[in-house]
């Protein structure tokens, strides 16, 4: 998922989706160690997204504790 979609997003959705792709990552990688290879490439790109949703996460906490200092 692109990360401009992801900023359109509120911070609950943005929690749902961190949860729902922690819950597929785990699944994956459990097939992944009962050796089937096939969702490597999801696993990869899952992490990938995951990362970018907690990288907006974090921008948006910091914003906002730089708003609550400048007061």
């Amino acid at each position: 998922m692109k990360a401009d979609k992801l900023r359109e997003l509120d911070d609950k959705e943005l929690d749902n989706q961190s949860r729902e792709m922690r819950e597929q990552m785990f699944r994956l990688r459990l097939q992944l160690n009962m050796g089937q290879t096939d969702g490597l490439k999801k696993y990869r790109v899952l992490r990938k997204d995951r990362a970018r949703v907690l990288g907006i996460q974090r921008e948006r906490e910091l914003a906002a504790g730089g708003a609550q200092e400048g007061k």
